[in-house]
């Protein structure tokens, strides 16, 4: 007997390629499972969500996890223990990529835990799975049942020679100029993440347009597949009106909330606002004491939900009544700024950055191939010559708390300021070191992603990298109501917390290099991204001229803590000859010597040391053993190996000739051993090379 699946599928054509959804055979307990395939990939989404709402909480609790399998791609996990263990920086960032557009999407009031699994099961090779995913997630929760406002979907585009290309293969992604990972409704853009090479505001917004057309024809196959497969939608309840309620808790706390909310710096700030909370709160209990037991509990949980609501409601309002900010500035001021460069004196690079209450510390080190960050994942082994690592340590923000391993958060940003720095390092043939950056956020009040890209741009150029053009970073903010909008410049934590979108822009004084976005709400209009896009610009280029007050461009070397690097090639059909048998040759350079040697595959040689002197000793050994030898010429030569026909002198390193027994002695011998003994040193003369370049040596032409 075999089961009776009731399978439904839908699909549009994507590069001359089924583009399908599934659902019906597989993980069929789940609330909503779907199979997304493109050629070879296939993805598996599975939405699930708890029958009851959590009670107490004032957020939603979704989690997605995101997981790539590496029989996915043929291939075994690395390390010790064979076997998939937590999640890798990859899957964390893409399980951010798509939490962000979804989260949105519910009901403010819907408290019900939402589980969201996706895997890789089969990579199309040499494309990435992450958007997809985003498509792949937003179709189960579709069918699920659950109140889930989407779809929503996935597209990538990359700019290739000046053409906008969806769902590049990574080839194309790496030529391209422009990389944006963006996600939809059919309505608006809701989510936008990626990086670019100094692209103006206009080609970026001409990037997300392109992509927005693909994720409304991707939202529509989501459709058609929901009316077929699509379970009825849970009843969410509806919020109970507190319309009295509220009026009368503003009506007795708004003046004192909006004095609260003026008193300057973030902890005087919240200590004001507190005390005005607390007070209220004690009103308000005063207010319910008549009341049952049960029943005054109650109204206290709502009216305290309304009180913490007035000061969201204060800061909104002085935004778009006066045109100020709880802090004071006007809309597009920038916090005060300060700069200082090489602060820590043992550090290749370092500087110190700070924007209102955001403070980042920025440390740079070089090094050498050895050094590079190594991936392994489902698609094979990378290198990373240069990344960038993001710590938040609970004092930062004036918390005692625990402190681990660097959560999603940490890793998000820390991606997010890399991606934005990138595009202006050299690539190893111009700068040949493996470049570290750190960004310990010793001070927290809003945008210390961007910070970072501050301090970790000076920090190269205080280091001498030679950067293509110092970057800067500003977080962007969006107040709305109703038909009406205010964009914020730089958003402290306070208005990122209470406002409606997160817009973070990267870039130099000639475009953008690394752009994110992330709404509240169900998308926002071109109208405002454009003018969010150009009031960043404003910003960046005043921090820009700050910065260049204090470092103009890199410094004209390393510092003296600084390894020196220098690179030699050699034919890579010889690169045996360089390492030897088991390593012996190279070892013995490194041992000899005392600097570090790395070659490539293509035959680069890397010679990285702190002692000038070991690096050239190090270069003209290795030059030495690749130089040809030269008929006539006499050489230092070192006795290797005595036979009784001669001995085998080496000339180079690993480059040796024979002396034959006539040519060793002016005077007749009868035994070679009892004029040399292995490792004598002798001067020899290049007599003769044959086709096969084997040496013909003399020590009595030598002399």
């Amino acid at each position: 007997m075999q089961h009776d699946f009731k399978i439904h599928k839908e699909s549009v054509d994507v590069q001359g390629k089924a583009y399908e959804l599934e659902t019906g055979k597989w993980a069929r307990q789940a609330d909503g499972s779907v199979l997304l395939k493109w050629g070879n990939m296939v993805l598996m989404a599975n939405a699930t969500g708890a029958k009851k709402a959590a009670e107490n909480l004032d957020f939603f609790p979704m989690t997605v996890e995101y997981r790539e399998k590496y029989y996915a791609g043929g291939r075994f996990p690395g390390g010790f223990i064979k076997r998939e263990n937590r999640l890798s920086e990859k899957e964390i960032l893409t399980s951010r990529v798509i939490d962000r557009p979804i989260r949105p999407l519910f009901p403010e009031n819907f408290t019900n835990e939402v589980q969201i699994f996706i895997t890789l099961l089969s990579i199309q090779k040499n494309y990435s799975a992450d958007v997809h995913a985003i498509t792949a997630a937003s179709a189960a929760l579709a069918i699920s049942g659950l109140p889930f406002d989407g779809p929503v979907a996935g597209v990538r585009v990359a700019r290739v020679a000046g053409k906008f290309i969806l769902f590049p293969n990574r080839d194309e992604v790496k030529a391209s100029d422009i990389n944006l990972a963006l996600a939809g409704t059919i309505k608006a853009v809701t989510m936008i993440e990626g990086l670019a090479d100094e692209a103006s505001e206009e080609d970026m917004i001409a990037a997300v347009k392109f992509g927005h057309q693909e994720i409304i024809r991707l939202c529509e196959m989501q459709i058609k597949f929901k009316e077929k497969a699509g379970k009825p939608r849970m009843t969410v309840a509806e919020p109970e009106n507190h319309s009295e309620l509220i009026e009368k808790i503003r009506g007795i706390g708004l003046a004192a909330m909006k004095a609260a909310n003026e008193k300057k710096g973030k902890f005087d700030r919240q200590t004001a606002i507190d005390e005005t909370k607390k007070a209220l709160n004690e009103k308000m209990k005063a207010e319910f004491a008549a009341l049952e037991k049960a029943e005054a509990e109650k109204k206290e949980k709502i009216a305290k939900t309304i009180i913490g609501d007035l000061e969201v409601d204060v800061v909104r309002d002085q935004i778009f009544h006066d045109g100020i900010r709880a802090d004071g500035r006007k809309l597009d001021e920038i916090r005060a700024i300060s700069i200082e460069v090489g602060v820590l004196p043992s550090a290749h690079g370092s500087a110190l950055f700070t924007r209102g209450e955001t403070q980042s510390l920025g440390v740079l080190t070089l090094g050498t191939e050895g050094n590079a960050q190594d991936t392994d994942d489902v698609e094979g082994e990378s290198s990373s010559r240069f990344y960038l690592h993001y710590n938040f340590p609970p004092y930062s923000v004036g918390e005692v708390r625990r402190f681990g391993a660097p959560g999603r958060r940490e890793i998000g940003h820390g991606k997010l300021a890399e991606n934005s720095i990138s595009p202006i390092v050299p690539d190893a043939g111009r700068f040949p070191y493996v470049m570290r950056l750190v960004s310990e956020i010793t001070e927290s009040n809003g945008s210390s992603s961007m910070a970072s890209v501050c301090s970790g741009a000076l920090a190269l150029m205080d280091g001498g990298v030679p950067i293509k053009a110092p970057v800067a970073g500003i977080a962007m903010g969006l107040i709305t109501s109703g038909d009406k909008f205010a964009v914020l410049s730089d958003i402290a934590g306070l208005e990122d917390h209470f406002g409606d979108m997160d817009f973070k822009i990267a870039g130099s004084t000639k475009g953008i290099t690394g752009f994110q976005l992330d709404t509240k709400v169900q998308g926002i209009s071109y109208e405002i991204m454009e003018k969010a896009i150009h009031q960043a610009k404003a910003g960046r280029l005043h921090i820009l001229k700050l910065m260049s007050e204090v470092i103009e461009k890199p410094r004209g070397d390393l510092k003296d803590s600084a390894p020196r690097i220098t690179t030699l090639t050699i034919d890579r059909d010889r690169i045996g000859e360089l390492i030897g048998p088991g390593g012996k040759n190279i070892r013995g350079i490194i041992e000899k010597t005392g600097a570090e040697i790395n070659v490539d595959d293509n035959g680069l040689v890397q010679i990285a040391s702190n002692d000038g002197e070991s690096a050239r000793k190090a270069r003209a050994m290795i030059e030495g053993q690749f130089a040809d030898a030269e008929i006539g010429k006499i050489y230092d030569g070192t006795v290797r190996k005595i036979t009784d026909f001669g001995a085998f002198i080496e000339i180079m390193p690993g480059r040796d000739g024979l002396c034959h027994i006539s040519k060793v002695s002016a005077q007749r011998i009868a035994n070679v051993g009892d004029v040399l003994k292995e490792g004598q040193q002798v001067k020899v003369k290049v007599l003769a090379i044959d086709r096969q370049g084997k040496i013909s040596l003399s020590i009595r032409d030598a002399e």
